[in-house]
């Protein structure tokens, strides 16, 4: 038996970009930033980012598109796929990706984060459970350059 899964939770490193294909259907791309921190053999803290490339299609892209932005907080669940083609310059390239087939969208901020306007919520509630922050690297990828 073969299991190809994917759990993924992080935060958006670009929001996301919807596309209608020729066929009709609507495709969602963004960048899912997640980081893990451990201590070394000497126990000094180390952290470590992996930038991963998510595409969404139907309904799901859609409310991806509508809900996240940078910044965002959400877990996702997919699989890895890896397509290949041939460049403008001729040579061959591949991509991997996590090819979502559901998510979970994260904490609300006060600030307004994942909030549409005017949906604000009359309960008061205890404050959410916050997760990692993600922290960028400044002279590694910077998500704005990737061309897709």
């Amino acid at each position: 038996m073969n299991l190809n899964k994917v759990f993924l939770i992080g935060n958006l490193t670009r929001d996301p970009e919807l596309r209608t294909m020729p066929n009709g259907n609507v495709v969602a791309n963004f960048g899912l930033a997640t980081n893990r921190a451990w201590k070394d053999k000497t126990g000094a803290q180390q952290k470590q980012a992996e930038f991963h490339n998510i595409v969404m299609f139907g309904r799901l892209a859609e409310i991806a598109k509508q809900y996240l932005q940078k910044g965002s907080m959400v877990m996702v669940e997919g699989r890895l796929q890896t397509r290949s083609w041939e460049g403008q310059d001729g040579q061959k390239r591949n991509r991997t990706e996590i090819v979502a087939e559901g998510m979970q969208l994260g904490p609300r901020t006060s600030g307004g984060g994942n909030r549409t306007p005017g949906t604000a919520n009359p309960k008061q509630e205890e404050p959410p459970e916050q997760l990692a922050t993600v922290e960028y690297p400044e002279d590694e990828i910077k998500p704005d350059e990737i061309p897709f």
